[in-house]
């Protein structure tokens, strides 16, 4: 019996219209473009306007990923959505994505696991390809970010935008497709980065909301030492685990948290600057979004068979590396 691989075949994305550069920051709060771009490597971020959730995102880009797809909406199976930024509690903002795009015949679902959301949805959907349950499963990973970042806040306001990417998952038995994972996680780490209030522990009072606990609360050195420590050692074990050597890796998909979070992950693989992925200078930090919206960004440089991996670490803490043979050229 063949091998059924989970590959992804399509691959979509969207980001809104408004820009937010750093020159617009150093108006709102006690920064400059230089303090930013020297920490971060962030020039600009982008903002959703008005009074839409990050479904309006996700739909988007799923729309984008089937107008570059012959994609019968009746033929998904599954879409699952990674978001840390819902439209609402519930129901799951993946039922209004499926809903608004058509997919009267999937199931559908939420996973939550702030920046590492997009690497535990594609693994999770992949077990329904590889199982031979469904062929055609929608991951679609999109945060709103500006909607619980305290833009008083100059250590965190700097750092995310918003936006959304999407990828088709479909049975592959040539060889292609998602090859291997290593996910991980330690709830000890939730004290550095969470979100005070909001949830059942701490629902919403007037209290809580006028002493702005519903945004990101966030140890930049102590989440930063995490970082660079776990992507690294992720990164380098999925390649000693595969028996891959730098020169094997077409690319390195990275979490989009920090310039020099991905520099050292890169450094720590032996990777070269133009084997890497980084689109954080004009995106910032989208969360659930990074990872599709730079395969969405690279789509066309990518070739079938290219060795790729794809790293992230967040809040949680959860961090992780997912080992890709592309499937098509563009």
């Amino acid at each position: 019996m063949e091998k059924i691989t989970a590959a992804i075949t399509a691959v979509g994305g969207y980001v809104p219209e408004y820009v937010l550069t750093n020159e617009e920051l150093e108006t709102i709060v006690d920064t400059t473009d230089e303090w930013i771009t020297t920490r971060t490597g962030i020039k600009e971020r982008r903002i959703l306007k008005g009074e839409f959730g990050t479904s309006h995102m996700g739909i988007k880009a799923v729309q984008n990923l089937m107008s570059k797809h012959d994609l019968d909406p009746a033929d998904v199976e599954l879409l699952i959505c990674a978001t840390t930024t819902p439209d609402m509690q519930f129901p799951a903002t993946a039922n209004i994505i499926a809903a608004e795009c058509g997919f009267t015949n999937a199931f559908s679902y939420d996973i939550s696991a702030a920046c590492s959301g997009f690497l535990y949805a594609l693994t999770t959907a992949a077990q329904f390809i590889e199982s031979g349950k469904h062929k055609k499963v929608i991951v679609v990973g999109g945060d709103k970010m500006s909607s619980i970042i305290d833009y008083e806040d100059r250590t965190t306001c700097i750092i995310f935008g918003d936006g959304a990417g999407a990828v088709l998952l479909e049975p592959s038995t040539d060889g292609t497709g998602i090859q291997d994972s290593i996910l991980k996680s330690d709830g000890n780490g939730w004290v550095h980065l969470h979100q005070k209030a909001g949830g059942s522990r701490r629902p919403a009072t007037i209290e809580t909301v006028s002493n702005k606990e519903h945004y990101v609360y966030q140890e930049g050195q102590t989440v930063f030492k995490f970082a660079v420590t776990n992507m690294a050692d992720v990164c380098e074990k999925i390649m000693v685990k595969n028996n891959l050597r730098s020169n094997d890796i077409a690319w390195l998909v990275p979490h989009q948290a920090n310039l020099r979070i991905i520099s050292a992950t890169a450094d720590r693989m032996q990777l070269p600057p133009e084997k890497v992925m980084i689109n954080i200078q004009k995106f910032g930090n989208t969360t659930s979004g990074t990872l599709p919206l730079c395969l969405w960004e690279w789509e066309k440089q990518l070739k079938k068979g290219d060795n790729i991996i794809l790293a992230a670490f967040g809040g949680g803490f959860t961090w992780g590396a997912v080992y890709i043979k592309w499937a098509y050229n563009s």
